[in-house]
């Protein structure tokens, strides 16, 4: 039997795979074998504290829940040869609908017009203000890897012009920017979907967002590292940057009260690709990963930082 230490939750289906092959122990009851550990299971958001990290001096592999991996130190999983994985893919679909889900929301004015219609206020005071169409739009995506180009293509339906900012131009037929502030100031809805991290943090800054102007949206499903949040507050006051729809922030799960009190926001608790469905695929695949090194040394889907060490 391996040692396996549990960072945040896991799901029964996924405790019944693991049972058979770990002794399973959990963080939060503050004792654990670290010398005894060899392989962690965690989440995108607590990754593996560095405390831990230095606790456990025989971790081989480090299996992660969700498709971010900032929250774990690559670079002394690096030093020390610890692979680290990740579960790409299987939440691209889920994640792209989520996206498209804040636009439409933002743009026809959803959450204002359900709340008339429940109030009984289209009874007594007539009908809601018009929306606007979010058909034909101009639409930045900041990172088009996997799942900004499940975005473009769950919005091929509304027509948009799709514009892409990316470290290196992609054989696409999009039109490309070489930088974020040129994309901005060319489009209607800037949607963030890159990594967070040291180089992407507060990427999406106050003169990005005066670029997208006061009838710009801005979506944010990556992470909230990504965005100035304080600057995001203060131009949406100001009338700088016209919407924003949400589902990541800096310092989840808190979110600035004024963004609560804000008509021109969509607000959601990080649930991108919270579904049974994706839920279950992403708890499959963190199981996989560990029975597969445990079998053969290797993993199914590494991070990138750590893929020279899967052979």
């Amino acid at each position: 039997m391996h040692d396996l230490l549990q960072i945040g939750g896991i799901t029964d289906a996924m405790r019944d795979r693991l049972t058979p092959h770990f002794n399973i122990h959990k963080l939060s009851d503050g004792d654990y074998p670290g010398a005894a550990i060899t392989h962690v299971a965690t989440n995108g958001h607590d990754g593996v504290p560095a405390d831990v990290m230095a606790a456990c001096p025989n971790i081989k592999m480090v299996s992660g829940y969700g498709v971010g991996y900032d929250a774990v130190d690559t670079d002394a999983a690096v030093k020390r040869g610890i692979v680290v994985t990740h579960t790409p893919n299987v939440l691209n679909s889920e994640v792209a609908t989520t996206t498209v889900m804040l636009m439409l929301t933002s743009y026809r004015n959803f959450l204002s017009e359900e709340a008339h219609a429940r109030s009984g206020n289209w009874e007594t005071n007539g009908n809601a203000p018009l929306s606007r169409s979010a058909d034909n739009r101009r639409v930045g995506i900041l990172g088009l890897g996997r799942i900004g180009q499940a975005i473009a293509d769950k919005l091929a339906p509304f027509n948009p012009e799709i514009h892409y900012h990316t470290r290196t131009k992609k054989d696409v037929d999009y039109i490309y920017h070489e930088t974020l502030l040129g994309m901005a100031k060319a489009v209607e809805v800037l949607i963030c979907i890159t990594p967070g991290g040291p180089s992407t943090n507060k990427i999406v800054n106050a003169d990005v967002m005066a670029a997208l102007g006061p009838d710009g949206l801005l979506i944010n499903v990556s992470r909230g590292s990504v965005v100035d949040e304080a600057a995001m507050v203060s131009a949406l006051q100001t009338g700088a940057l016209g919407y924003a729809a949400l589902d990541v922030f800096e310092a989840e799960p808190k979110i600035p009260d004024a963004l609560k009190s804000m008509p021109n926001v969509i607000l959601l608790p990080h649930v991108g690709s919270a579904t049974h469905e994706t839920r279950a695929a992403m708890g499959d695949l963190v199981v996989d990963n560990l029975l597969e090194h445990i079998k053969t040394g290797k993993v199914l889907t590494p991070v990138p930082e750590t893929a020279h060490l899967n052979t």
